[in-house]
């Protein structure tokens, strides 16, 4: 039995694309949570060794190698510090956060090229503001979203994710082109919809159809270089980002599990870059938020 469980867990990491999204989205729902198939092979590890099974340990060397394959190099160190050539923070501050001002501090800490923030609403705006001014000279905001930066910017204009059926106030993006040592590169902010988990399977159209929409902007961009941030509601694995993730780098290196901030089980905040490489991604101390910042670092091609 436990050489079977082993079989079928190497089979779900290596052919997760091959389950069907049709019913209840279960093939989203499982790559949401790809990463923690890990913890079946140490569970079937217990067992097989408890059993003195010799079939399942064997057994045990296709989950293994498959999620090292997928997975192992995530585990790998990061660069040193100065290795790259921008240091980007994102972070969704939430909406109900007690304290902005000290959330912006912790920021500050990181050290970063550019900060992106979600859920600004008008009460925490002007305390963002006025703590990230110093070291942040240029700013721009949208809506929800906004983009703190030490280089200039230029080309701000709100970028439309919204899906239908979306109604009332709804502006959850903002494009800026940063003027970095090493060159231009646009960077996006962006909030994508919520998902829900629920009897049914993933509730995740509208998240779909945003990143959708998200894609079709990064593809018609006429920068060469993209610097994507945002709250996107899932995680690199989630076939339902695929109109970003075909079209741009992911991280290199580090889990950065940011949602929820109580005990992380996903990374939903994301750094994604088109013309750059994203190395290590990892998560900063909590904030008032529900979600862990993260930070990584960037080197333009």
């Amino acid at each position: 039995m436990s050489a079977a469980f082993a079989v079928l867990t190497a089979g779900l990491v290596v052919f997760h694309r091959a389950v069907p999204n049709s019913v209840g989205r279960l093939g989203s729902l499982l790559e949401v949570f790809l990463p923690w198939l890990g913890l079946a092979v140490v569970v079937l590890l217990g067992v097989a060794l408890s059993r003195r099974s010799v079939t399942a340990l064997v057994a045990l060397l296709l989950p293994a190698a498959a999620w090292t394959y997928l997975f192992g190099g995530l585990l790998l160190p990061g660069g040193k510090p100065g290795a790259y050539d921008l240091v980007v923070v994102q972070h969704n501050v939430s909406d109900e956060n007690p304290d902005p001002a000290g959330t912006a501090r912790a920021l500050l800490d990181a050290e970063p090229d550019l900060i992106a923030l979600q859920e600004l609403v008008p009460p925490a705006l002007p305390v963002y503001e006025r703590t990230l001014a110093p070291a942040y000279p240029y700013h721009a905001v949208r809506g929800t979203v906004g983009l703190w930066s030490k280089h200039p910017l230029t080309g701000v204009r709100l970028l439309d994710v919204r899906p239908r059926g979306v109604t009332g106030p709804w502006s959850r993006g903002l494009r800026a082109v940063v003027h970095t040592p090493r060159g231009e590169a646009a960077a996006y902010v962006a909030h994508l919809p919520s998902v829900r988990v629920r009897a049914s399977g993933l509730a995740s159209s509208w998240r779909d159809e945003s990143a959708g929409l998200l894609g079709k902007a990064v593809a018609a961009e006429e920068v060469r270089a993209v610097i994507l941030l945002g709250d996107l509601n899932g995680t690199v694995d989630d076939r339902g980002l695929a109109p970003l993730t075909s079209r741009m780098n992911v991280a290199e290196r580090g889990f950065a599990f940011s949602f929820p901030a109580a005990f992380p089980l996903a990374r939903i905040d994301q750094v994604m870059a088109r013309s750059a490489t994203v190395g290590h991604i990892r998560t900063l101390p909590a904030t008032g938020s529900d979600h862990l910042p993260v930070a990584a670092g960037i080197t333009l091609h």
